[in-house]
Parts: C-alpha cells; sequence; structure tokens
C-alpha cells in the first residue's frame, strides 16, 4: 500500500464502522491486514469478525473476547497496564499485549514490565509518533500503534492520499 502501510484498524466507535471493516476487507483484504479495535464485547467481536476483521484491539483486557479469539487462532491485542492485566491478558492467549496508554507511562515502564515478562509481546498504544516511537521499541516494546500521532482526521475526510502517505513514510524513516 501507499508508505508501505500493511495494517490497519477500524475502531468500532467510529460512525459506520462495521461498513468500513467490510469494505476494507473486500478491497484490501489480500494486500493487509484489516482489524478491529476498540471491541468491548463478545457480540461486537463476532459482528466485526464477520465483517472481515482479520484482527482484533481492545483498549481493556476481557478474558472472554481473548479466549474467544485465541481458540479460533485470531489474532488478538488486549489493553492492560499494569503487570498483572499483562500477565493475565497473555495466559488467556493474547498475541500481543497493548500497553495502553503507553505515553503516559514512557518507555521506562515497557522496560519495567519486559523485566519479570521477557516473552510476553508488547505492543505500545496511546500518544506514539514518530519523536518518540523509536524509544519505545528500543524499550522492548514489540510493536507500536499510531494514529493521530500522525494521521490528520481532515486527511481522511477530504481524502489527501499524499498528505496521508507522506505522514506514514516519514513515521517509518524515523523508526
Amino acid at each position: 500500500m501507499n508508505g508501505g502501510l500493511n495494517i490497519i484498524e477500524i475502531t468500532l466507535n467510529t460512525p459506520g464502522a462495521h461498513k468500513l471493516i467490510e469494505t476494507a476487507a473486500g478491497l484490501y483484504g489480500s494486500k493487509m491486514l484489516i482489524g478491529a479495535g476498540t471491541v468491548l464485547t463478545l457480540t461486537s467481536l463476532k459482528e466485526a469478525l464477520s465483517c472481515g476483521a482479520q484482527f482484533i484491539v481492545s483498549p481493556v483486557f476481557k478474558r472472554e473476547i481473548v479466549e474467544y479469539c485465541a481458540s479460533r487462532n485470531i489474532p488478538v491485542f488486549p489493553g492492560a497496564l499494569t503487570p498483572t492485566e499483562v500477565c493475565d491478558a497473555y495466559e488467556s492467549g493474547a498475541y500481543m499485549v497493548k500497553l495502553f496508554p503507553a505515553s503516559v507511562q514512557g518507555p521506562a515502564y515497557i522496560k519495567s514490565i519486559k523485566a519479570p515478562f521477557p516473552d510476553i509481546k508488547i505492543m505500545a498504544v496511546g500518544g506514539i509518533n514518530k519523536n518518540n516511537a523509536r524509544d519505545f521499541l528500543d524499550s522492548g516494546a514489540k510493536a507500536v500503534a499510531i494514529g493521530a500521532g500522525i494521521i490528520r482526521p481532515e486527511w481522511v475526510e477530504h481524502e489527501n492520499q499524499e498528505a496521508i502517505t507522506s505522514a506514514i513514510v516519514e513515521f517509518r524513516n524515523a523508526i
């Protein structure tokens, strides 16, 4: 895809999210991974999957969501912050644990979490941008997720592909 973007998450609190997931999966599902974010219930999880979501992200750890996905080999990224939440999410079958909000705690927190849990893959989410992403990765995060940190809503609204592509390339170059 333009700028090297090959994974996108459409949050369920976006107006028309299910239709957007269905459209994106139909158009780009063979070229990129399309996921559903802000998944909070089993009902919304199942609806997102029926629309074509290929992975699931949640701002919180809900055991039933993680176990449902893990039992069906669907990558799931539950949100966690405390060591207990991180461990519980991992032990329930999380593909990777979404440390959220990462920017509030900072890269040093990820390093601290990784010390007792070296095998748990952490994705830093929340407040990630081109200026701090590398710090999170260097502190032990396996991945970072971006959104408002690089893409402005008006670019999406006005379909400003050039600005979006440029921001993605700039972010990738920064890390």
